[in-house]
């Protein structure tokens, strides 16, 4: 039975369970699994979950089965972990845990470069921030109209669950933040969205677009996997904010697709996935005739939406 309008029973948890995805769409799950520069699914990028068994070793793919039914509620976010495993994932895999509030005063130092001016979207109160209600306006300035800020790209290296992209819930208290008081590089444009468009064809061309402009990796496979998960939450929080009513689940899995091109897992010391060997081309002697051994190295894709074509992020790196 084909289901138009999907209804995500969402709790005040600030986990995200696997199972309330499949229960909709399985196809819409495997997208936020799916590697699009190896076209498997991602891996596990760490040994924390090496007790459940072999199919949990760091290198092996995340597959459906292994993160549901009986094993459903096995990832959980950083702030629902107990207090020695957040430590030892800290001191081992040299996980950096940001503050919700300090995200908040990063993010306002990128908005006051672009706006060209203070307190745009907040007003920071020591280990807080107060929300500034009025509408966000934009000077006549070249190169400065509210559509301009939302094709703005934006990154987060080294992501984690994408606290600096979409801040759903306080890293430190875990509890959840109300769509209109966010503070993510994200919520910023889709509040934008919010308040300057009037229809669900515009909202969601500029809602794409967007999500289309939001850019991170991160090397272990469970993080991923909540940063993705954090922000399709994200895009339905807004539309339910906006619309009032249940997303479709077409537009459930268009923005999944580009979630999975834009939050990409990677070595960012090599630019590789988790694990590959970097390796180039050789010649290989034998009897008959040299032959040239080809070693093609697995460097990570990601996606250009506004030329339509996908390129290795390595060579952005480099400027070509």
């Amino acid at each position: 039975m084909l289901i138009d309008k999907v209804e995500i029973d969402k709790s005040e948890e600030i986990d995200i369970f696997e199972e309330k995805i499949l229960k909709y769409s399985p196809a819409l799950f495997e997208l936020l699994l799916k590697d699009k520069t190896t076209g498997k699914n991602i891996l596990w990028g760490t040994d924390d979950y090496k007790k459940y068994g072999n199919l949990y070793d760091a290198r092996c793919e995340i597959k459906m089965e292994l993160i549901t039914g009986f094993n459903s509620e096995i990832i959980q976010p950083r702030a629902t972990k107990e207090m020695k495993h957040q430590s030892s994932r800290t001191k081992e895999k040299a996980e950096v845990f940001t503050p919700s509030w300090v995200c908040n005063k990063q993010n306002n130092l990128v908005d006051r470069e672009w706006f060209g001016r203070i307190e745009v979207f907040n007003i920071e109160n020591e280990e807080s921030w107060e929300t500034i209600e009025e509408k966000i306006f934009f000077p006549e300035i070249k190169g400065k109209s509210w559509k301009d800020y939302i094709d703005a790209r934006r990154m987060e290296i080294s992501c984690g669950e994408a606290p600096y992209l979409v801040s759903r819930y306080d890293t430190v208290t875990g509890e959840k933040i109300e769509v209109k008081d966010r503070v993510g590089l994200l919520d910023r444009k889709l509040r934008i969205v919010n308040e300057n468009t009037d229809t669900k064809e515009e909202w969601l061309k500029w809602t794409i677009r967007a999500f289309e402009s939001i850019y991170g990796f991160e090397f272990q496979g469970d993080n991923l996997l909540l940063a993705r998960e954090n922000l399709l939450y994200t895009f339905i929080d807004n539309y339910e904010y906006k619309w009032h009513e249940k997303v479709r689940l077409q537009d459930l899995k268009k923005i999944a697709n580009i979630i999975a091109w834009n939050l990409w897992q990677m070595n960012g010391i090599t630019y590789t996935i988790p694990y590959a060997e970097i390796e180039e081309n050789s010649f290989q002697l034998n009897i008959f005739e040299v032959v040239q051994k080809e070693k093609v190295a697995k460097y990570c894709k990601i996606k250009d939406w506004r030329a339509g074509k996908t390129t290795e992020y390595r060579l952005l790196i480099r400027g070509e």
